[in-house]
């Protein structure tokens, strides 16, 4: 512990606080600050909408009211302590993910949608001429189920734990904040579009073909019922016949999430962008071979996550991700959306001067003698320009405006 406290000690700046953490337990903290608190609009359809979904579930889950209210209680409880609240808002969506998921299951089949069987592989016959998932999975062996066991079966159930605990240690300090609200969207909204639009699986038309699926089936685990004979444990097999979303391929919340790790990584660790990228190409193809997804899933859960994180980096992410660790950061930049609206008009901008106050008054044919050459058109209509007439610009009228514009001694196409 003192080894770690001497690297601590020797990477933080003296009197730097940005990366503290909350440890007071007095509620009367957090009530203080919510008073102080001051919604923005994107706070606002923030907090409106994951609070819709809970009470969604409240009203939905099918367990006694008292233990429902007990739920929610400690939960309350739990965003007032400050020492908890800190991880307990950034985690809200995650935590809203998980409450839908898991409520899933019990919504009525008679008002959930229709169970589509055709949409995906047709989908992928059109897209790309071929099932892809039928060609990776039509050879296997216990080397490859192996090979696309740990990504799909392992790695994507501890790897967002992992990559929390680096991105709190070796990120800034805000960095953890921002991958908590973009990996708990991901997983809401995919689990949201799986149950408005049911689609069965590969693993489905192997076992039934075209057949009418209904919601008292269940579930398969597709090529890891070999991982579990071959371990001689049925993990798999009962976890995935009894899924909360058993018709849930599109999209695939497995690359999803893949995605939204390698993204997050290759934000502040850029030099490694290559293993992250083959880390995602890898799970793809295990999902594929283990025919848990279409391919077209794959690609519609990437191009989730991307959205979603494109619009965590330019509201949440932290600028600066290149320093050690989290104790070495002294402030905290994230962009301002303000200076990088194109269409926010900013009034010290010369291109925003009226031209109104600008007394402009010159002939189309009046040109500086000095600086064109004579014409075969020039009559005694032509008119020569002073040098004290050609000389009228915006400094002759600097004085009109309080902010000089910052772009005067600066070239436009840097």
């Amino acid at each position: 512990m003192s080894f770690f406290s001497q690297i601590l000690a020797s990477e933080r700046p003296v009197g730097s606080h940005v990366a503290d953490l909350e440890t007071s337990l007095d509620p009367r903290v957090s009530l203080q600050k919510l008073r102080r608190y001051r919604p923005t609009l994107g706070d606002l359809a923030h907090y409106t909408f994951l609070g819709s979904v809970l009470l969604f579930v409240f009203i939905e889950y099918p367990a006694n009211l008292l233990i429902k209210l007990a739920v929610y209680s400690l939960a309350g409880l739990l965003f007032l302590i400050p020492a908890t609240s800190q991880f307990f808002f950034s985690a809200l969506p995650i935590l809203t993910w998980l409450a839908l998921y898991f409520t899933s299951s019990y919504f009525p089949a008679e008002k959930r949608p229709r169970i589509t069987v055709k949409v995906l592989p047709a989908t992928e016959t059109i897209l790309y001429g071929d099932n892809l998932s039928d060609i990776l999975a039509a050879s296997t062996n216990s080397f490859l189920d192996i090979l696309a066991w740990l990504p799909y079966g392992l790695f994507h159930f501890g790897a967002p734990f992992v990559v929390a605990a680096v991105l709190f240690v070796f990120g800034p300090p805000t960095v953890l904040r921002g991958y908590a609200h973009a990996f708990g969207y991901v997983n809401l909204i995919g689990v949201i579009v799986q149950n408005g639009f049911p689609a069965a699986p590969p693993w489905y038309k192997l076992l039934y073909g075209l057949k009418a699926a209904h919601y008292g089936m269940h579930g398969s685990p597709g090529g890891l019922a070999r991982i579990d004979e071959l371990l001689g444990i049925s993990i798999y097999t009962n976890g995935f016949s009894n899924s909360s979303v058993i018709f849930g391929a599109f999209p695939s919340l497995h690359s999803g999430c893949a995605t939204m790790e390698a993204l997050f990584f290759s934000y502040c660790f850029p030099k490694l962008k290559p293993l992250f990228i083959t880390y995602v190409c890898w799970l793809w193809w295990s999902t594929m071979y283990l025919t848990h997804h279409y391919f077209v899933d794959l690609v519609f859960g990437s191009v989730l996550s991307l959205v979603i994180f494109t619009y965590t980096k330019y509201t949440l992410l932290p600028l600066d991700t290149s320093l050690f660790y989290r104790w070495s950061y002294t402030t905290v930049d994230t962009v301002d959306m303000h200076k990088v609206d194109p269409l926010r008009a900013d009034p010290s901008d010369i291109e925003n001067v009226p031209l109104s106050g600008l007394a402009l008054e010159f002939e189309l044919n009046s040109m500086d003698e000095s600086s064109r050459t004579p014409s075969i058109f020039d009559g005694p209509t032509s008119v020569s320009r002073s040098s004290a007439t050609s000389n009228t610009s915006l400094t002759e009228y600097q004085t009109e405006y309080t902010s000089p514009s910052p772009r005067l001694n600066k070239q436009r196409f840097d």
